[in-house]
């Protein structure tokens, strides 16, 4: 068989197969450069067509962050005793999704209604209606007017209810593909002990939205460098040490991180930081001395009233409503007790507070040993009694005796003919008398602050110094005073506190001389019951003023310690051991009603200040003390506006704390009984 030509000549059978493999490169360099150009032309539409939009869809898909508040510390007793304390509450939360309807939302607010009433708590708060639930979601649907708004945020979680029960949550985790878009979280809750111990010092929480508001709120939160992370609906400090240690106590925000696209929908899933916790408190208020002096002082105002105080004239205060007392350390200035009394249940601010709510409390809500605080008394009649800032009346004559001394306007041995009676002014047409118009002969320095004398402190000190200095005694009065803590904030650092009233200086309807008379025996000045602690402590002391400590240590929240406070002298003023002798030696002999039998020796000065009260004149009772006199371990000072005698409505108040304080920790250094068996103690 013959074979064709073609295949029988070799070259021409090879410049076939060139022909064909030239052909195959072409078209492979063909289909390149043609897919070449494809993707130029389509980077070139990219660049210079679509870029910009590109561009802004990128900008406009980002991150969203949402802070998580974190788990407020705890505010424990000198003793480890919880006095506010933070729990944990699980809360449900609602997310919009880019693929939620209208329908559904709604679907789901009725579910939820259903779900709530059947498995929740039987109070009013926790029985919310779809209605009620749709305005949470906002979702930007009424349920109940029919009309459609926008929403006011997408990205941010909206919390529907706190304090789920058990049967809410148990449900919840089991119909999880029917109850989307919902999730469950943790939060906290600021509990406050039933048996409102120190309230007023402790403080209390509000929303920061309501804290950081530009016309009502506070100038801490009104900084924004100072909340970030702060969430509108976290409640935080608004007064007492809960506003004080607000940064020690809150903690750090956590952060939620939520995807977002263009319209501002969740498209991914969510990542978390954790908060960090807040630290823990450990006061030095003891809490069996604490309730030891709050209830005295209501045990007192009820004695006041009653028919065995008429029956002895001087102990009789009708209208006496309220009481101060602070108790503070002499060596170490630590406050083991603040009573502002009457007091009130701090756990109503939680969970908001209504105008009914607030109005019955707002007498009691202001701490009256460091600002001004009203009696219970209808508005109208409150300018017919005086607040807890009232005149320190004779309390102030153991330091009157140390500035006389100290200026040399007489000696420690040097008498007065005291007649009960002291003119003064041009032609001697002012005059003054002692109590009871009483006159006590010759005295020296300590008998005129055992007898408390008026005319000792007016003629021998209070006059000779605006004689001998003109205008520069009050300045000079005013130094003195100050070195003792009075009419200077005491720096204990809590808020609102108030440096009290000069008056020799601000009350220039009077002369200077009647000024510098009267405040020698302390009808001339206003200060707080805090500051008159902190000066009997500096009396104590021989002129050494403490700063007033309040917490004691501070823990982490799974205590460790962070940091242990430690006594701090703020001022030291030297006079000579025979000045500070002659003040004790008068005041161990001052008579009070309520120390019979008390085994130790308790240096002490009272006070009846006399002030003109809605065109009336009432009597304050006032009361200053330590003990023992010869160590001093606590310094005691207490206020009872219009308690009428400060030697029989005060003083007895500070008898029961001092034997508070000798059961918890002996004013000898032997504590006297178990905890819970202080005198006075009330049953809880």
């Amino acid at each position: 068989m013959r074979k064709s030509h073609s295949m029988d000549d070799p070259q021409k059978h090879e410049a076939n197969k060139r022909r064909h493999y030239t052909w195959r490169i072409n078209l492979f360099f063909f289909c390149t450069f043609f897919l070449f150009s494809v993707l130029i032309v389509r980077l070139a539409i990219l660049q210079f067509v679509e870029g910009k939009q590109l561009k802004a869809e990128e900008a406009l898909t980002t991150k969203r962050d949402t802070p998580i508040a974190p788990i407020r510390g705890n505010i424990f007793d000198r003793n480890g005793y919880p006095i506010a304390f933070t729990s944990s509450t699980q809360s449900l939360y609602f997310r919009m999704e880019t693929d939620q309807k209208k329908d559904d939302v709604i679907a789901l607010a009725y579910k939820l209604e259903s779900l709530f009433k059947q498995y929740g708590e039987s109070n009013a708060k926790a029985q919310l209606t779809a209605a009620d639930i749709m305005k949470e979601m906002d979702v930007g649907y009424d349920l109940e007017k029919k009309t459609t708004t926008s929403p006011s945020y997408s990205f941010v979680p909206r919390r529907l209810k706190s304090g789920l029960s058990k049967g809410e949550i148990a449900y919840i985790l089991e119909n999880r593909d029917e109850l989307k878009w919902l999730e469950i979280m943790e939060e906290s809750i600021r509990n406050y002990d039933t048996n409102n111990v120190a309230v007023q010092l402790i403080g209390y929480m509000r929303p920061f939205s309501r804290a950081r508001e530009p016309k009502n709120g506070l100038d801490f939160y009104k900084n924004k460098d100072n909340t970030t992370g702060y969430l509108d609906t976290e409640d935080v400090g608004y007064d007492g040490i809960e506003l004080m240690y607000q940064e020690e106590l809150r903690g750090k925000s956590g952060m939620k991180t939520y995807p977002v696209n263009a319209s501002q929908k969740i498209i991914g899933k969510v990542t978390i930081e954790p908060p960090k916790k807040g630290n823990n408190l450990f006061l030095t208020i003891n809490k069996d001395v604490q309730q030891v002096a709050e209830q005295a002082i209501m045990d007192q105002l009820v004695y006041a009233k009653s028919s065995t105080a008429r029956a002895t004239h001087y102990g009789y205060a009708p209208n006496a409503r309220a009481g101060y007392a602070v108790a503070m350390e002499v060596d170490t200035g630590r406050v083991v007790a603040m009573a502002s009394m009457p007091d009130y249940d701090p756990n109503t601010w939680s969970g908001g507070i209504s105008t009914e709510d607030y109005n019955r409390i707002q007498p009691f809500i202001n701490n009256g040993t460091i600002t001004t605080a009203y009696p219970d008394y209808p508005s109208d009649e409150l300018k017919n009694h005086p607040t807890s800032i009232v005149y320190v009346g004779s309390v102030i004559k153991p330091l009157s005796v140390l500035i006389g001394l100290n200026e040399n306007l007489f000696t420690v041995n040097t008498t007065y003919n005291d007649t009960g009676e002291f003119s003064y002014g041009k032609d001697n047409n002012a005059k003054l008398t002692n109590s009871d118009r009483a006159s006590y002969g010759l005295i020296n320095a300590a008998d005129a602050i055992w007898h408390s004398s008026n005319t000792f402190m007016s003629a021998m000190i209070g006059n000779p110094l605006y004689m001998r200095s003109g205008s520069k005694a009050v300045d000079i009065w005013e130094s003195y005073l100050n070195k003792f803590g009075l009419g200077v904030l005491t720096n204990s650092g809590l808020p609102r506190e108030f440096a009290g009233i000069s008056e020799f200086k601000t009350n220039t309807k009077e002369t200077l001389q009647s000024r510098m008379v009267y405040a020698s025996w302390g009808q001339n000045e206003k200060y707080t019951t805090m500051q008159l602690a902190q000066y009997a402590t500096t009396l104590a002391n021989k002129g050494k003023k403490l700063k007033p400590l309040l917490v004691d240590k501070i823990e982490t929240y799974d205590f460790k310690p962070v940091k242990q406070m430690q006594p701090e002298v703020l001022e030291e003023t030297t006079f000579p051991q025979s000045y500070w002798d002659t003040v004790q030696r008068g005041m161990l002999k001052v008579n009070v009603q309520g120390f019979d039998g008390f085994p130790y020796t308790v240096a002490r000065k009272t006070g009846t200040s006399t002030q003109s009260v809605g065109g009336k004149m009432i009597d304050n009772a006032v009361f200053i003390a330590y003990a023992p006199a010869e160590k001093p371990k606590l310094a005691i000072a207490v206020v009872v506006p219009e308690g009428g005698f400060g030697a029989w409505n005060a003083a007895p108040i500070a008898r029961k704390i001092f034997d508070a304080y000798d059961q918890q920790y002996g004013l000898d250094g032997v504590p006297k009984g178990n905890k819970g068996e202080a005198a006075g103690t009330p049953t809880p």
